[in-house]
């Protein structure tokens, strides 16, 4: 069964190697999700097995939902008839995600690691897409370039400096978006939305970048303190 109270995600892939390496990739940024692998045939080749995405999907559900990402046409078509085969209940939990399969993986991991429902967790992965639609819940899709553009006009804005060497890279960013979602108070990164991991990661800051940390929420103090605390650390790297 999947992370206990956190949404699954179950990666679609023709080939075995490249759904394992986006396990192990996401599992850097979201250690506590179940995330599970189901690439290639039944004998290994190249090509899409029912049998492993249905078991796929009931090893990475906990009760909380599952993600589906699929790398090409056949692969949704495969996760598709899969959920013909599967409980109602279940059924009813799980979602077909329409986006990038790599940068869409890490952000809908990076989102269940912070605890998100599954429709966030959606709205993660399709914003890698840089698409609008409607997820299956039901909630508007942003723009991973509109979401959060723009500093506080007004409120608190915090100066740090990045100093680890390797600056804003994909582990540092994820911590940064995991610590913002556990506040309620809007935060923005340099005038990107803090909650959004490929929009942090689309800034390409280095070691010596400036970094401004602002919220308009008058209630937003901590919020940004704790987030400047956590750049001017280094993250916790050399």
């Amino acid at each position: 069964m999947g992370g206990a109270g956190r949404v699954g995600i179950v990666f679609v892939s023709h080939s075995s190697k490249i759904a394992a390496g986006l396990v192990e990739l996401a599992a850097q940024m979201a250690p506590g999700v179940a995330l599970v692998a189901a690439g290639g045939t039944d004998d290994d080749r190249i090509g899409t097995s029912f049998d492993r995405v249905m078991s796929a999907i009931g090893e990475a559900d906990s009760g909380s939902g599952v993600a589906v990402l699929c790398d090409l046409g056949s692969a949704i078509l495969t996760a598709e008839t899969a959920l013909d085969f599967i409980d109602d209940d279940v059924r009813a939990r799980v979602v077909i995600v329409d986006a990038p399969l790599v940068e869409g993986g890490v952000a809908a991991a990076v989102a269940a690691e912070s605890g998100e429902p599954l429709g966030s967790v959606v709205r993660a992965a399709r914003s890698a897409a840089g698409a609008t639609p409607p997820d299956e819940a039901g909630v508007e899709v942003p723009s991973a370039g509109d979401e959060g553009r723009g500093a506080a006009s007004a409120g608190l804005v915090r100066t740090v400096t990045i100093v680890n060497k390797d600056g804003l890279h994909a582990r540092p960013a994820a911590e940064l978006v995991k610590l913002a979602s556990t506040f309620e108070q809007k935060v923005t990164v340099n005038g990107t939305d803090a909650r959004s991991l490929l929009a942090i990661m689309s800034l390409g800051l280095t070691r010596g970048a400036t970094l401004e940390v602002a919220t308009e929420d008058p209630e937003g103090e901590p919020a940004v303190d704790a987030i400047a605390a956590l750049v001017e650390s280094g993250f916790g790297e050399d």
